[in-house]
């Protein structure tokens, strides 16, 4: 059994927040060293009083929860509140956390972890717009080799945009940001909209779901009702897809998921393209293959994970 350790660098956002429990629920397989926040879904100020309600509710005071980056690198803040609602996790009570916000600056925290590590040891798990790692990387260029692997949730390509034709939310956020991080070296896996879409939270999945007696599953359920109510009617579909906790799924079931190594660049030019994540699948440039694009996922394995790992919380 492979072990990780990683730093979640997320902007909650319902599916963030259940990525985070995903993760909590996982301790033989994953030491989690921080969960940094960021703008996105909902301001800096809302993002970290969200992660830190998930560690209180996973009963994780283990874990430090450090605010990062207000807004993108070199663009306006865009934030999603329409999907989310007014607190990013609308759905269940959000009440002042217990547990504590560090004073120390997310993109900080992510410099001085990986410059104190070993080369090839950390994984970043990033699944909100990508401004904490990218400006880390600008500021420190030398803990880009402490990574291990990003694996990463942003992008598109047969699925299109969901925030604009061409980009999906997060990497049309902070598009400079995920260009520095394509152009790292460092292995990716990028789950995109072309794998979420796959994994939805059916009314079925969440009844299974709703029969786990504890805070972390009801909880999740709660997010979840929220919103399912946005993306059903967007898309017409049965239920909303699960998109972040994809990135942790992988981590801990790697064979649910089919990928291939592609080059993926990021649009930062053009405004009708801004964010576009351009994945040549079929290597017909001599782009490097920078990341292993994920375009399938076995959604039935990905339900069992995240029931079984939730009930864990009993």
């Amino acid at each position: 059994m492979t072990k990780y350790t990683i730093i979640l660098d997320c902007d909650p956002g319902q599916d963030d927040a259940v990525n985070l429990l995903l993760a909590m629920s996982s301790p033989d397989e994953l030491e989690i060293l921080g969960i940094t926040t960021v703008a996105g879904n909902v301001p800096l100020a809302l993002t970290e009083i969200n992660a830190r309600l998930m560690c209180d509710i996973a009963g994780r005071s283990d874990i430090p929860v450090f605010a990062g980056c207000d807004k993108p690198m070199v663009r306006d803040l865009v934030t999603a509140e329409h999907v989310h609602g007014s607190t990013g996790i609308n759905g269940i009570e959000v009440t002042e956390p217990v547990h504590p916000l560090q004073e120390q600056h997310a993109v900080d925290f992510i410099v001085d972890t990986l410059r104190a590590a070993g080369d090839s040891t950390i994984t970043l798990v990033p699944t909100g717009p990508l401004t904490n790692i990218g400006t880390a990387f600008t500021k420190a260029p030398d803990v880009v080799e402490k990574v291990r692997e990003i694996v990463l949730m942003g992008g598109a390509m047969r699925e299109s945009g969901n925030r604009s034709p061409s980009a999906e939310f997060n990497i049309l956020v902070d598009p400079h940001a995920a260009d520095i991080v394509f152009r790292c070296g460092r292995p990716i896996t990028q789950m995109g909209l072309d794998a979420s879409h796959q994994v939805l939270s059916t009314r079925e999945r969440i009844e299974r779901l709703k029969e786990i007696d504890n805070r972390a599953a009801q909880a999740t359920v709660g997010m979840i009702d929220f919103f399912n109510r946005h993306d059903m009617a967007k898309y017409n579909y049965e239920g909303a897809p699960l998109h972040d906790p994809c990135t942790v799924a992988y981590l801990l079931k790697p064979d649910i998921f089919e990928g291939k190594l592609c080059n993926v660049s990021v649009e930062t030019e053009s405004e009708l393209t801004m964010g576009h994540t351009a994945v040549d699948f079929w290597h017909v440039t001599d782009r490097p293959r920078n990341t292993n694009w994920i375009h399938a996922v076995d959604a039935d394995a990905f339900y069992e994970l995240l029931t079984s790992r939730l009930a864990r919380f009993d």
